[in-house]
């Protein structure tokens, strides 16, 4: 694992850049060559995962859910009418977000299509977790010419959250474990916007052996991977104490430009599979606040491995049926952490004091000690010792005078009364 910190600039967008694609293992599968139904029978986490079940309650509908990612082309059957608008950070890419980006141009794709596909038909193609949910498209770059990794990641969020995001699905890993203070603005911002931040754990396969930012950022819903088996997966995922729940990452398949499925792995297709149910929780349950979302999500979660939350599970694996239905009981705090409160005991040593006075705009050095030679004499109050010298100096002083004058008295009796008996002898 890389711990470069949380500094800017080409080491921070390596970090990034090295792991925001993370399809660790594909296979095209031209439309052409293979029937459309094979497609959806393929998405087994629809039936395993509840979904199909949740869909009796709920479909995403009036819910809008930004991917930040390489872009979504809105061209594709599946993405038809599912996608409502977008942006670009990158200035590399369309002004409406839906021109792929970055080194692998199907990413953005295939996260929307696995989130909000609409199929190609009845039973046919890539339907994804939340089809009736709307996607933007945020588009990221973290290759030559595009601007700053932090940068772009920090206004993506406030983006979103501007433009009616309710959740917002993050694909991808800055690859270190703590994250520039850029975020902190951003990420709180979405947060007391009541949005649902879900984050990629990231994958052994493309070196993150431990979750990094975002997912380690409190208040995120961090998200794991396993294969169909439901066993943490090795190399599409990763792991950590932050994590929330874990869902398949594993035998996946989307749909990307052009009309070609993709078959790929890693906790990239995983986060859009509980992005999904969070959109089915906020269209179910629009009167609840993203804290009971969130806690809807990992609380009634499938507990999986040796404790709760577990390094490789988090809470467990998703269900997203129990996660619309169940009867979930009300919290007041969000369960994967405060965020707020994190920046105020963590951030307090980054905090430039607030000069002296409100006419002086110039920095002074942390080591200068300049020197007001237009200062008043001190007052009287100012030349009496404080409580501190008291105790310091000032007491001290007393109890050794005192107990020293005691001391010559006796010293003074005892010659006295000695002189005093010599003389009547």
């Amino acid at each position: 694992m890389r711990r470069s910190g949380g500094r800017r600039g080409a080491r921070g967008l390596r970090a990034v850049a090295a792991v925001v694609v993370m399809v660790t293992a594909s296979v095209v599968v031209p439309a052409s060559m293979a029937s459309a139904d094979s497609i959806r029978d393929a998405e087994y986490w629809l039936d395993d995962y509840g979904v199909r079940q949740a869909w009796n309650t709920s479909r995403g509908a009036g819910v809008t859910v930004a991917v930040i990612d390489t872009g979504v082309d809105s061209s594709i059957t599946e993405l038809k009418d599912a996608v409502v608008g977008g942006t670009d950070m990158s200035g590399q890419g369309a002004p409406n977000g839906q021109k792929p980006v970055g080194d692998d141009p199907t990413h953005g794709s295939l996260v929307a299509s696995m989130l909000a596909g609409r199929g190609t038909g009845q039973g046919d193609g890539v339907i994804g977790v939340a089809p009736e949910a709307k996607v933007l498209s945020v588009s990221v770059g973290f290759g030559a010419g595009a601007k700053d990794s932090d940068t772009q990641i920090a206004d993506a969020v406030r983006w979103s959250v501007d433009n009616g995001a309710s959740v917002i699905n993050m694909s991808l890993t800055r690859n270190t474990l703590d994250w520039p203070t850029s975020w902190d603005d951003a990420f709180l911002y979405a947060m007391k916007h009541d949005v649902v931040i879900v984050a990629a754990a990231g994958n052994r396969g493309s070196g993150t052996t431990e979750v990094g930012a975002p997912a380690t950022m409190p208040g995120v819903l961090t998200v794991a991977g396993v294969d169909r088996s439901g066993a943490a997966s090795f190399d599409a995922s990763s792991q950590g104490i932050t994590i929330g729940v874990a869902a398949p990452s594993e035998d996946l398949v989307g749909a990307g430009p052009g009309n070609v499925h993709y078959k790929w792995s890693g906790t990239s297709g995983a986060t859009p599979l509980v992005a999904g149910i969070v959109a089915l929780v906020r269209s179910a349950h629009p009167e609840l606040d993203a804290d009971d979302v969130i806690n809807r999500v990992v609380s009634t979660a499938k507990p999986k491995g040796t404790s709760d939350p577990d390094p490789l599970y988090g809470h467990g694996l998703v269900d997203a049926s129990a996660a619309v239905t169940a009867p979930v009981a009300s919290v007041t705090t969000n369960p994967m952490g405060d965020l707020a409160d994190w920046v105020r005991l963590h951030r307090r040593a980054d905090v430039t004091p607030p000069p002296s006075s409100s006419a002086s705009t110039v920095p002074v050095e942390p080591d200068a000690t300049p020197t007001d030679i237009t200062a008043p004499r001190p007052s009287l109050q100012a030349l009496l010792p404080t409580v501190e010298t008291m105790r310091s100096t000032g007491i001290p002083v007393i109890v050794f005078t005192f107990f020293g004058a005691a001391l010559l008295a006796v010293l003074w009796g005892a010659y006295r009364q000695f002189k005093r008996t010599r003389d009547e002898e």
